[in-house]
Formats: structure tokens, sequence, C-alpha cells
């Protein structure tokens, strides 16, 4: 049915793909109807498909986003469980997801994406500083936009708690990587693509989750195709 979702307007894309069942929840909806989506993706942003955004990375089809969003969505809105949600986004790229999910984390929650490269992290924000909403969460330090090795998680400078209550990862990752995992908390889930073997033809969306004791279980789900989830280019 993704085919079918493309239009020529942002709320014509976000209702196509909540009608055709891509977007299940309401709340999902409304936040992506808020993100216009051509300011993060280059060209034809109202298509329901990938699109390169430079540096070998590409902003996912709105599809993937909204099934990465409701899979994650327990852990991302505010909470008894989670009053001030922690979410971090690895390989935030565009800042497209980023900002959605700020959308829905509350005024108390906030967002970190992590990029390996300078001018990806700078793409995101500057992406993000394009509507009145955006540069509201970026001056609020809702949402927060940074360069490192996603692989081994963030722990955010000034912040009381290491821990995050959802992980994105954005690109394929050869394993779940132990420092991630160190840093989900419990309870908490993530969502990642993982490449089951080296053709890169074997890759697949996995849950890890983690319940309130700290065990943790893993859930193999459907096919995809992402970019590979690498060290930073050599300069």
């Amino acid at each position: 049915m993704a085919w079918r979702s493309s239009s020529g307007s942002n709320r014509g894309l976000i209702e196509n793909l909540y009608r055709n069942g891509l977007i299940k929840d309401t709340r999902v909806r409304d936040a992506f109807l808020t993100v216009d989506r051509a300011h993060y993706a280059p060209s034809i942003p109202y298509d329901d498909s990938p699109q390169p955004i430079g540096h070998h990375a590409t902003i996912s089809a709105p599809h993937m986003h909204a099934n990465a969003v409701e899979a994650l969505l327990p852990y991302i809105l505010p909470s008894d469980a989670h009053p001030t949600p922690r979410v971090l986004d690895v390989g935030s790229g565009s800042g497209y997801l980023t900002h959605v999910m700020a959308e829905l984390v509350g005024p108390n929650g906030v967002v970190v994406g992590v990029e390996h490269i300078e001018p990806l992290k700078e793409l995101g924000e500057g992406n993000m500083a394009k509507s009145k909403e955006g540069r509201a969460f970026l001056e609020a330090g809702r949402a927060r936009f940074r360069v490192g090795d996603g692989r081994k998680g963030w722990v955010e400078e000034g912040e009381e708690s290491e821990k995050w209550d959802a992980i994105h990862v954005g690109a394929a990752a050869a394993e779940v990587h132990a420092q991630m995992l160190e840093q989900l908390n419990a309870p908490g889930r993530m969502f990642i693509p993982v490449d089951d073997d080296i053709s890169q033809l074997g890759q697949h969306i996995w849950w890890v989750d983690k319940d309130k004791d700290g065990k943790v279980t893993k859930t193999k789900h459907y096919p995809v195709r992402y970019v590979p989830l690498t060290d930073a280019p050599k300069k």
C-alpha cells in the first residue's frame, strides 16, 4: 500500500498513510502532520519513498518512519512509567524523525539525534530550524543533535540519567551493540535494523525490549534495506 500513499502535499501524504493502515495511531498521525517533510527531503518530499541526502545517507520512506514511531510509542509518550521520556535517535540523518518524536515526548521529554559526521549533524539541525516549531524545540533543548559514534550509544552531558527509554537506529547494524543495549532503560525498547549476514541481503527490523527487571527479549520482524551503520569517513 506504500506506493498508493504518495501525494502532492504533506497532509495528503500523511492522511494517505493513515487511510492505508500504514499509520494506525491518531497520535502518530497528528505528530507527522505537524512536521512538513519538505523541510527534510531534498526532492519529491511527499512521495512515500526513501531519498539520498548526501554523505552516503538517506531519509527513509515515510511509512518506515511511521512504523518505527508506532513501535516505540509506549516509550516515547509521557506516562507514569516514563514521565520525562528520553529518546536516542542513532543515525538521525535529515532530522525528520527526530522532530516527529520531539512532538510526542511532551514538554519535559528530550530527543537526541546522533550522527557520525559533522555535516549530517548540521543538516538535521538546520532542517529542524526551518520551522517555528522546530526552532522552539532546539531552543528549549527538547530536540538536540550531536556528533558521535552512535554504536556506543550516547551520554548527554549535564543529564542526570544515562539511560534511554527508547532508542531508534536509522541504519543497519552488524549486531545489537552492547553499549547501546546497556544504555536502554528498564523498561525500554530499541528499534533497530540488523544485517543478518555480510551480503546486506539479510537485514531485518528487530525490536529489543528490556523489562523492568532488566531481562532482554529480541524479536525479529520484517525484512528491510537500510544503509549500513559504519565508521565516520576518514578525512
